[in-house]
């Protein structure tokens, strides 16, 4: 082995070994217990994030850890076609390259252009997703418009439409007038931006000067434009200012038209002037408001946010008033929508009818992907009765079918069902499946994969023209059927058979509902057990926190602060960690703040750390919190962790013959370390599987950190040392026995969190140990011995080990230097002490830099000593002039005081009645325990204070 650990020399090689044997393969026939995990498809515009780092990292130590306890495993893998973002950067690009958009070709070239920059550059993920080391199954990876997926989505859409679930209706939805399409709530970045509210007046029709004292009712607003649409104003019912004004009229300022003032509980009496004009065609809340008073809905906007030209006014049935009403004033006609409210303010001041404007921070609806404004438009859209669906999905929940992970995230799940509205799964958009549905001439619908056989099945003349609808489904409708659409239904697939329903999902609390819920809505609708029950896709769902970065902030390139995983794997320059934030920034007067924020906590750059310490940082920081703060400076820790765990190899590597372990097991003893390390993994290994097993990836963690640096590491190792330059070949050959059967154990417990080092380590100790097996990640996981307790050895080894940091310390506290031979003496001993000095004292000897070991009797005059109270014994470092009487005895009774604040707290616990009630018995004679040693530990140092205050009286 080389000296030093160096990632980069070996992650690329060792992938490229693994992919290129098929160890991640599965077995399509096999009798093996299944295990399976469906990849959240990553959209092919994009890039590694540390989301998908994090989750890719859990769910690979989940395979790995099932692939080496013999389970068949598959990891199913796929990207998806991202409609919106795809068809967004090609379009881009196009005006960019050549001048034109996407209306400037034809449905099929401009879809052609799409598939050729797919093969060019959607590939970019998967590449990253490699160098994290996931062990994928590569050969059946997956994308969402692959013939096998897209067949499974339309197979999908007919059966629904069939069975009444799938309907096409006008509704009011997120509209982006820039890509102009529908989008998803999940797709709307909500702003906090710097805005005004604007106080209009509206003139009353009728004189109600007998009962109201003034001639209009104020109206507030942030979105003036809008008063074309307008179809009411409302008031609360329990608003006495107004409360004689149901009835009654208003008319609108400009284009004086006369509408209902309308009693409504969404009026808030306490919130501006207590009146809310009603939009129904352009405002999510004044759109319930319509329905519930079956007002009119109008549009007065073109699908670009324009100023239409004539209005569209619809009923609460969507039905459409085909009567031409033409009430919007020409100079408005074809403005854009924020233009158009500049001049509608402008005349409106003209008119009088401006109270006044206010500043106002008003949260303003985003396009994630355009940065455009949205605008709530009344559209023609397809939806899905996730209603009818809902139940079983809420029941399969309930009956524990499904188990989320933390469980605190059921109540976010039932919250979510219980309230469900209908999923509206069309999109106005050329790049994705498009919807299995044809007209005629006479608007006649047909349904079917294709022309060819709804002309069969619906005896269509080819005279007759069909047109299949222009919409494409949301990319989340194909996400939803994932679990099983990958594993080749509607046909039935071994794969299908073996794999479903998969074992575990691992996905963020953000999707639960839009893409989780629904999976299990449309799975459980689809799919049926033998039994003929509805098949859920997964049994387990472990939602993982959100990364956020060092302050605590979400991560967003807005913001400046992402981190791209694969440069804390490889490194960055500042110079270039600074550009890349920089770039392409949707706000750029920010990048001189981002610039001056990157070179405060990165002044240096990000040093290479390579993929394990990456690894082992997201297992420890799995916790079940719901926001994960990113500390760079665990990742460091974890990469000298690494580093810890290669140097302590190559010593054994260095100092172990491999004729030297061909030798029968009865020929060799094992010294108490040997039996310690052994009973300590062994224990180590129980821990372990129970943390993997219940998804504590950051208990897991933890015990293996404290093993390999604590245990391992620091104790073992140098015990080990001791042995091999002290003590005869029985116990060699004992101890280099115990580090390699150890160090090859401990890599393969640690191969699911950390693959690249432990499989670079285990090539060299496999042939120490005559292994024939290719690699680690074939290997069997460790199991958990229930036969191999030894209390006693345990016992002895914390004696020693309690011992050996005592004497150090007292080392430190006089500043004795540490190579300085000390003569050490015992008093107050007990008996099974003196059982372990008398047997295993060389430890305490050679660790600890002892000179020589006395045992005192109880009655002994001891001289001025440094004192230190330990289970059974005190631990006395004669003081030779190096200290005064006066500074041990202020040390002693620091240590004392000490001791008073836990007895304290121990105390307020057991005299807690329900401390007592509640709280198991063994915790409870746990804290007794506890409180009497320290009282034991208290009296001896008294003592102790006591005897010193005696010396040269």
């Amino acid at each position: 082995m080389k000296k030093n650990f160096n990632p980069q020399e070996i992650e690329k090689i060792l992938y490229n070994f693994w992919e290129t044997n098929g160890f991640f393969k599965t077995n399509k026939k096999c009798n093996k217990k299944n295990f399976c995990i469906m990849i959240p498809p990553p959209n092919i515009t994009g890039s590694l994030h540390m989301g998908h780092a994090f989750q890719q990292t859990i769910m690979d130590i989940l395979i790995r850890y099932h692939r080496m306890q013999g389970d068949n495993t598959l990891w199913q893998v796929g990207t998806d076609h991202a409609g919106i973002a795809t068809q967004t950067i090609v379009e881009r690009n196009l005006i960019l390259k050549e001048g034109k958009n996407r209306l400037e070709y034809s449905r099929s070239d401009f879809v052609k252009k799409i598939w050729n920059w797919k093969e060019k550059y959607g590939s970019k993920i998967i590449s990253q997703m490699r160098r994290l080391g996931n062990s994928i199954d590569w050969d059946r990876e997956r994308f969402t418009l692959d013939p096998v997926i897209s067949n499974a989505v339309t197979e999908a859409f007919i059966a629904l439409y069939k069975d009444n679930l799938i309907y096409r209706k006008k509704r009011l939805v997120n509209w982006d007038p820039k890509i102009q399409t529908v989008i998803s709530d999940l797709e709307v970045e909500n702003r906090l931006t710097e805005s005004f509210i604007w106080y209009i007046k509206y003139p009353l029709f009728e004189d109600c000067s007998n009962f109201y004292n003034k001639k209009y009712l104020v109206v507030a607003t942030t979105r003036p434009e809008t008063l074309l649409g307008d179809v009411a104003v409302a008031v609360n019912p329990e608003d006495n200012r107004y409360s004689k004004l149901l009835g009654k009229h208003v008319v609108i300022p400009i284009i004086n038209r006369v509408i209902p003032i309308i009693f409504d509980k969404h009026a808030n009496l306490n919130k501006n002037t207590g009146c809310v004009k009603i939009t129904p065609g352009h405002d999510f809340n004044d759109y319930r408001v319509g329905l519930r008073h079956k007002l009119p809905m109008i549009n007065i906007l073109t699908f670009d946010g324009k100023i239409r030209d004539i209005p569209e006014i619809y009923d609460t049935n969507s039905i459409k008033n085909n009567v031409s009403y033409d009430f919007i004033p020409k100079k408005f006609k074809h403005l854009n929508r924020f233009v158009a409210r500049e001049k509608i303010i402008y005349e409106i001041k003209l008119l009088g009818l401006l109270e006044k404007i206010m500043p106002y921070k008003n949260m303003i609806p985003y396009g994630d992907r355009s940065g455009d404004i949205i605008e709530p438009m009344l559209t023609d859209q397809w939806y899905l009765r996730t209603s009818q669906l809902a139940p079983m999905a809420i029941k399969a929940v309930k009956k524990g079918f499904i188990s989320f992970i933390p469980k605190q995230y059921n109540n976010l799940y039932f919250s979510w069902m219980d309230k469900i509205q209908d999923w509206c799964i069309s999109r106005q958009l050329w790049w994705g499946h498009r919807i299995p549905i044809w007209y005629d001439d006479n608007k006649n619908v047909y349904i079917g994969k294709n022309e060819a056989e709804i002309r069969k099945q619906y005896s269509v003349s080819d005279h007759v023209k069909l047109i299949q609808e222009e919409d494409v489904l949301d990319t989340w409708f194909s996400s939803s059927l994932w679990t099983f659409s990958t594993l080749g239904w509607p046909d039935k697939t071994d794969l299908l058979d073996f794999f479903h329903p998969t074992n575990v999902l691992v996905s963020g609390f953000d999707i639960i509902f839009f893409w989780i819920a629904r999976m299990i809505m449309l799975t459980m609708y689809f799919l049926k057990d033998k039994s003929g029950q509805p098949q859920v896709p997964f049994k387990t769902v472990y939602i993982t926190g959100l990364i956020r970065d060092e302050q605590g902030t979400k991560m967003s390139k807005s913001k400046g602060n992402v981190i791209d995983p694969i440069d804390m794997i490889d490194g960055i320059t500042l110079k270039e960690l600074i550009k890349k934030r920089t770039k392409n920034m949707l706000k750029p007067n920010l990048a001189k703040v981002i610039k001056e924020r990157t070179k405060k906590i990165f002044p240096q750059g990000i040093v290479a750390t390579g993929t394990d310490a990456l690894r082992f940082t997201f297992s420890a920081l799995a916790s079940v919190t719901r926001d994960i703060v990113w500390d760079m400076n665990r990742l460091k820790g974890y990469r000298n962790f690494c580093n810890k765990l290669w140097n302590a190899s190559r010593f054994i590597l260095m100092n172990v013959q491999r004729e030297e372990l061909i030798i029968k097991k009865d020929s060799y003893k094992l010294s108490l370390a040997d039996q310690w390390i052994r009973l300590e993994f062994n224990s180590t290994v129980k821990i372990f599987r129970y943390a993997l097993d219940n998804y504590r990836f950051d208990n897991a963690a933890k015990v293996l950190y404290d093993f390999v640096w604590y245990k391992f590491c620091d104790w073992y190792l140098e015990f080990s040392k001791i042995v091999m330059s002290h003590t005869n070949t029985v116990n060699l050959i004992g101890t280099k026995c115990t580090l390699v059967h150890i160090l090859e154990s401990l890599l393969r417990l640690a191969h699911p969190i950390i693959p690249f080092i432990t499989e670079e380590i285990w090539q060299r100790i496999k042939v120490l140990t005559n292994i024939k097996d290719k690699s680690i990640m074939l290997q069997n996981f460790p199991k958990y011995n229930s036969k191999l307790v030894n209390e006693s050895v345990i016992n002895d080894m914390t004696w020693i080990q309690s011992a050996i940091t005592a004497i150090r310390n007292i080392r430190a506290s006089i500043k004795i230097i540490s190579n300085k031979l000390i003569p050490v003496l015992f008093q107050n001993v007990n008996s099974k002490v003196k059982r372990i000095i008398h047997l295993h004292g060389n430890y305490l000897k050679i660790l600890a830099n002892v000179e020589s070991i006395t045992i005192l009797s109880s009655l002994s005059k001891t001289p001025l000593s440094i004192t230190k109270v330990i289970d059974g014994a005190e631990i006395l470092v004669p003081i030779t002039g190096e200290l005064n009487k006066k500074l041990e005895i202020n040390r002693l009774y620091k240590a004392i005081d000490k001791i008073n604040i836990s007895l304290q707290r121990l105390e307020f616990t057991l005299s807690n009645k329900k401390f007592i009630m509640y709280a198991p018995q063994e915790i409870i004679e746990k804290n007794k325990l506890i409180s009497d040693r320290l009282k034991d530990k208290k009296i001896k140092l008294i003592k102790r204070i006591e005897l010193i205050s005696d010396i040269d009286k």
